[in-house]
């Protein structure tokens, strides 16, 4: 009989609701004395999207986890892993360019 991970099977489909790459999106699920790891593996360019402004998208998952884990008596935390390559390179070329722009309307 397979288990039941509520607090997994959530975060699955919050995570690909969100991520344009919801085929790469893995999830391992780990359990110790400290409660239950989440460990989220995603495509590079979906980093922002979870994470969100200032963090505020992924700070409310992992609310949401925390509530689930409490209804289901364990401590649910979680760890989103840096994709290979996911160095920040994306956002820091956007903000290049727009800064290029923005020295072509100086006058």
């Amino acid at each position: 009989m397979a288990e039941k991970t509520p607090d997994k099977d959530f975060l699955e489909f919050i995570v690909k609701a969100l991520v344009d790459h919801s085929e790469d999106v893995k999830i391992d699920r780990k359990v110790d004395e400290m409660g239950v790891l989440l460990n989220l593996n995603l495509h590079k360019e979906d980093m922002g999207q979870i994470i969100g402004r200032q963090g505020s998208t992924v700070r409310a998952i992992r609310t949401l986890l925390r509530i689930i884990g409490l209804k289901n008596h364990a401590r649910v935390n979680l760890k989103i892993e840096e994709p290979e390559g996911g160095s920040g390179r994306v956002m820091r070329r956007e903000r290049e360019e727009g800064e290029a722009k923005l020295d072509d309307l100086k006058f």
